[in-house]
């Protein structure tokens, strides 16, 4: 059977506390045992525990004996509230510890096993770290493979930059078929690299545009992206002249990158809308494909045969969409809310 009463030393021994700490609460009137034993020991019942068990809490949420004294004598103290604030507060320490552990961890990882990292190492990727957390919350960092360090992924992008950098060098334009070739490469694996998420791809954007602007070093120069976006731009070109006469391919060069942050910016809100789950026949869905169609237009002119040819690329060229953020899921989502539209 399950005693009733604990003697002293026996609370003491389940509780943590020494003996000496109950006398203490003893003499204060903090912790007064309900009985004793004829032979004068000290006796505490389950109220008793109880009692001790609301004190230790409190004791760790801060509180000093005086306060849990009072606190515990006031007919209106609220225990639950005072224990929800505390797991609260662990909470936090856990979240914090979690956070710490997770920094850490990656800092392990960019630093080279074979030799000890120096100051700047350690300043320049805590630097790192905080401006990625700018930018991106906790849950989104953990989807994000770019935080996620891997040996691989970072020696596939160091041969990349060197590769890059190397026709820079010898004055290789973009649109021959080394830049063609590695325009490709980069932009389907900076795609995978982000999640295929165009809102994580901006705003790597933007990070880097900050880290510049701070003065931070970076491997990728805005000249590098320069060279890689007009490199990629040549290559979709190429493929779409396939399909397109002179004329169209004049109209469609001069006015292919015009409004490439109004598409980058419409991208992103489509595969929001699409992540959320927000059916295409939606009003919502229904304004983001009219949007899509007035840049379609813009930017491939009012000639609904140039547009037909332009389409019919698309479904012949599968790589036109590779690197681009937009799927084939993507492009039925925006054809399912235009013909939701109905007549325009």
């Amino acid at each position: 059977m399950e005693k009733t009463v604990l003697k002293i030393g026996e609370l003491a021994a389940r509780s943590g506390l020494t003996v000496r700490a109950l006398h203490h609460y003893d003499s204060i009137g903090l912790l007064t045992p309900s009985a004793r034993a004829d032979s004068g020991y000290r006796l505490y019942n389950r109220d008793d525990v109880e009692r001790l068990h609301k004190i230790q809490a409190l004791r760790k949420f801060g509180m000093s004996l005086a306060d849990i004294g009072t606190f515990l004598a006031s007919p209106d103290a609220q225990f639950a509230d005072i224990v929800a604030q505390q797991i609260a507060a662990l909470d936090q320490q856990i979240k914090q510890a979690s956070t710490l552990r997770d920094q850490l961890s990656l800092l392990q990882r960019q630093m080279p096993s074979e030799e000890a990292p120096a100051l700047e190492d350690w300043l320049g990727a805590l630097e790192h770290m905080k401006l990625y957390e700018q930018y991106f919350t906790p849950e989104e960092l953990r989807r994000l493979p770019f935080w996620q360090q891997s040996a691989r992924r970072n020696a596939k992008w160091r041969g990349m930059v060197s590769e890059l950098q190397s026709l820079m060098e010898r004055g290789v334009a973009t649109d021959s078929e080394e830049a063609s070739a590695l325009s490709q490469r980069w932009m389907e694996t900076l795609e995978h690299d982000t999640a295929t998420n165009p809102a994580f791809a901006h705003r790597m954007t933007q990070l880097l545009q900050q880290e510049r602007t701070e003065g931070r070093r970076s491997p990728i120069t805005e000249a590098m992206q320069h060279y890689i976006g007009a490199a990629f731009n040549a290559r979709k070109m190429a493929l779409y002249a396939k399909y397109l006469n002179d004329d169209e391919m004049r109209y469609l060069r001069e006015n292919s990158r015009k409004y490439q942050q109004e598409w980058i910016l419409l991208f992103i809100e489509v595969h929001k809308q699409m992540e959320q789950g927000v059916l295409p026949e939606a009003p919502s869905s229904q304004a983001l494909a009219q949007e899509w169609m007035r840049l379609f237009h813009a930017r491939a002119g009012s000639d609904p045969q140039t547009q037909a040819k332009i389409r019919h690329a698309h479904e012949t060229e599968p790589e036109l969409l590779k690197g681009t953020w937009v799927s084939q899921d993507t492009i039925a989502y925006i054809r399912q809310a235009l013909a939701a539209c109905g007549p325009v």
